[in-house]
């Protein structure tokens, strides 16, 4: 039996305490966040948020036999936070001050002053406020990722959380990018040169795929799916991610009916710019369990259904599933049993 210092030393109480908030909660910490996060951000920390589920995490680790839970759910792919601790956010500007931010939290999380609120939101902001005087920048640019952290380390737990690298691997230019950059760079469209004039009668866009990549973009002609245009990208991407068909380039797709979920994107970057979800697509989506919204836009779509007219910055995740109806009966009994109805 461990003592409760010695339990605050190596985090796990604080893992307790985190422990004590589910999605719902989650949800409500994120809307209190929201204002204090950088612009540049914001949406990419939601997005990331729908990336990795709590409660597909914890329905994981309750399962006697998870593997044959995640053949249920057609789970393919990287699901796994543990298996991505330094990577899974990279598509976040904050992603840069991970190392920062994860020394940043252990630290707070083993201290013995940390709990003596239990009030979520504030230990992530007192965290971000830490690493920004660290690194002397604005807080509200590290709030997303260390909300990120906090997350990562209730889901993967304190020793997987603690013994992970924390390292990063970005490219400088691409490090030096300021916040201004890269929301004007999300905003541009493309201009209409002559050649694409006389070789399409219709405007040609450029869609990025990875904001740390200068050659992750492929075009698209005006009002194309996006998986249609992606298929143009005649790229070798089976070889880093096995879920890409051969030639049909960097988005998984194995429909192009909206039937399988695997050609599910984040929009980062103008989702103004691509068509109204229509009623089959919000359907789908909340059957997956990637997303439940009535916004006619929102920032996670099919690519198979998704049109666009200009522009648009997207993140790829690294996984797919068939989950929403098993979680939400999941939450459903768990709720029953947490309160006792029968």
């Amino acid at each position: 039996m461990i003592s409760g210092d010695g339990a605050m030393r190596d985090g796990r109480l604080f893992e307790a305490f985190l422990n004590r908030h589910d999605e719902d909660a989650w949800q409500r910490i994120l809307a209190e966040l929201e204002p204090h996060i950088h612009e540049v951000d914001r949406v990419a920390t939601r997005i990331w948020f729908h990336f990795f589920p709590l409660s597909l995490a914890q329905a994981l680790q309750e399962a006697e036999d998870p593997q044959a839970l995640a053949r249920e759910l057609f789970l393919d792919g990287k699901y796994r936070l543990a298996d991505q601790i330094d990577s899974s956010h990279r598509f976040l500007y904050g992603h840069r001050y991970w190392p920062e931010v994860k020394r940043a939290l252990i630290e707070y999380a083993q201290s013995p002053r940390t709990l003596q609120t239990l009030e979520l939101a504030g230990h992530i902001r007192e965290v971000a406020s830490h690493v920004a005087e660290r690194r002397r920048i604005e807080p509200s640019l590290v709030v997303g990722i260390t909300a990120v952290a906090f997350m990562t380390l209730q889901q993967v737990g304190w020793a997987a959380f603690e013994a992970a690298p924390g390292t990063i691997a970005l490219d400088p230019q691409i490090a030096a990018r300021t916040p201004e950059e890269v929301l004007a760079y999300r905003a541009r469209d493309d201009r209409q040169r002559f050649f694409y004039w006389w070789k399409y009668p219709d405007k040609v866009w450029t869609i990025t795929f990875d904001e740390n990549d200068p050659e992750a973009t492929f075009r698209l002609i005006n009002r194309q799916h996006l998986t249609t245009a992606a298929a143009q990208d005649k790229r070798p991407y089976h070889l880093r991610d096995p879920r890409c068909v051969p030639n049909e380039g960097p988005i998984p797709v194995q429909c192009r009916s909206g039937s399988c979920g695997s050609c599910w994107v984040g929009v980062l970057g103008g989702a103004e710019k691509l068509s109204e979800m229509e009623e089959y697509e919000r359907r789908r989506l909340r059957e997956f369990g990637y997303i439940e919204t009535e916004e006619p836009k929102p920032i996670i779509r099919l690519a198979c259904q998704a049109r666009a007219f200009g522009a648009v910055s997207i993140v790829i995740p690294p996984w797919n599933g068939v989950f929403g109806r098993f979680l939400r009966k999941w939450k459903q009994q768990r709720s029953m049993e947490l309160t006792g109805t029968p």
